[in-house]
């Protein structure tokens, strides 16, 4: 039985083992699904050249200076290498969460998956698929550090999965065999940042043309990200009434999409095989003579290969692992009835979580054990902002993750800290013994 399991996707899975050890909480399990530094997006489907968030954002770290990206990057290239780095690359990014698990000793298991959740007496039963097969283990607490799609899973629209063989498309977030573009026609739906990073990557493996299309009548030009970068909300979006949360979470998922970095934007731009496609809503897509026909309302598209940059899909019943008691967590749209006119299916679908990110009854009483199910995702958002899916959040949201994990282990055994004070004998004063014939004490022997 292990007091805390850590299901995680990086930074947060590490993040949150150390603040565990560090209030000495050590009988932890860490597990991740990706083959070792594979974990996150950042060798994988990470595709921008440079990480958007700037250098000096610390995170896992937790406040100690020797354990922050800048401390790791001058052991290696010194100070005038840090003078000179603009942003890490992904590939550094995830060099330096590798050392971070070295230098510390997280022991993580790799190719380790969640694949159920049950109640068991008290305690929670983690069934495990890894090397080893399936195995089961108990845990007290069990954390979700899952990334962008550890509330939901990542979204490819109907009218392509419906029309296209899986080896015809792939979602951004995916593996993708780019130098199978080589030569042929990609069309990428989407308008965000990840939209643009696909469309550059399959221009510089070789595309013969990448068209981007998106429903809106022009690209993004406000990321409303950058505006979440200050102590306040970062650290304080938990403290706010439910209305002003509603109302920024609205904001920030559906008011105002990603937009492409510049650097992003011209690293398309300077291919003349690329192009733009703004108000283009896909009809319809078939397959014909080999090539995929796409029925857009501002003309046809002839392609070979389809990317859905098209994000996540929230929904806690499509998690396996969580999905046998779904319909017994509080969303959003059980706990708040936002005003007319500010109504969002989108921010509606997203958990409604507790102080320390614990999933809380839809209804109490009927599912008690959800307590000790502490989502640390992209989900967060509405409750607590960005402190469990993004660099700059960590240093606010794995705290108070730690704190209230912490605290309710202490509270669940107070009993048996109760008798051990109660019969606490641990005697930390010698006195002398008794002089000869009784009297003053005499010399400590």
């Amino acid at each position: 039985m292990f007091d805390v399991l850590i299901v995680g996707a990086g930074q947060a899975r590490l993040a949150t083992a150390f603040g565990l050890r560090l209030e000495q909480v050590t009988n932890v399990r860490l597990i991740d699904r990706a083959p070792r530094g594979g974990e996150g997006p950042w060798v994988t489907f990470a595709r921008m050249t440079t990480l958007r968030t700037p250098k000096t954002v610390t995170g896992p770290d937790l406040g100690i200076p020797s354990l922050t990206p800048r401390a790791w990057w001058e052991a290696k290239f010194g100070r005038q290498g840090w003078e000179r780095l603009d942003r890490f690359s992904p590939g550094d990014w995830q060099d330096y969460l590798d050392w971070y698990r070295d230098v510390l000793g997280l022991a993580v298991e790799n190719e380790t998956e969640l694949t159920a959740i049950a109640p068991a007496g008290g305690l929670l039963a983690a069934d495990l698929r890894g090397p080893r097969g399936q195995t089961r283990v108990l845990a007290r607490k069990i954390v979700l550090a899952t990334g962008i799609d550890g509330s939901g899973r990542w979204q490819v629209p109907e009218v392509i999965r419906a029309a296209l063989p899986r080896d015809r498309y792939a979602h951004s977030a995916e593996a993708i065999d780019l130098a199978a573009v080589r030569g042929r026609r990609v069309a990428v739906l989407g308008a965000g940042a990840s939209a643009f990073d696909n469309a550059a990557a399959a221009l510089e493996a070789g595309a013969a043309r990448v068209e981007l299309c998106f429903r809106r009548a022009d690209v993004p030009r406000i990321n409303p990200f950058l505006w979440t970068n200050f102590a306040g909300v970062l650290g304080h979006t938990g403290a706010m009434d439910d209305l002003m949360r509603w109302r920024f979470a609205r904001q920030i998922l559906e008011g105002l999409p990603t937009p492409p970095p510049q650097d992003t934007f011209w690293r398309c731009r300077r291919f003349a095989n690329f192009a733009l496609r703004p108000a283009c809503t896909w009809r319809a897509l078939r397959l014909a003579g080999g090539a995929i026909q796409i029925d857009a309302s501002d003309g046809p598209i002839i392609t070979d290969f389809v990317i859905a940059a098209t994000g996540v899909t929230t929904d806690l019943s499509l998690r396996p692992e969580l999905a046998p008691f779904a319909q017994h967590i509080a969303l959003w749209r059980d706990r708040f009835t936002p005003p007319a006119g500010e109504e969002s299916a989108v921010v509606a679908s997203h958990p409604y979580l507790g102080p320390a990110f614990e999933f809380l009854e839809r209804l109490p009483g009927t599912a008690p054990f959800l307590k000790d199910i502490h989502n640390f995702t992209f989900g967060t958002l509405p409750s607590h902002g960005l402190t469990g899916g993004a660099i700059t959040g960590l240093r606010y949201g794995v705290p108070r993750l730690i704190q209230g994990v912490v605290c309710d282990l202490f509270l669940g055994d107070l009993a048996a800290h109760w008798r051990s004070l109660a019969t606490y004998d641990h005697r930390g004063t010698r006195l002398p013994r008794p002089a000869a014939g009784g009297g003053r004490l005499g010399a400590v022997q």
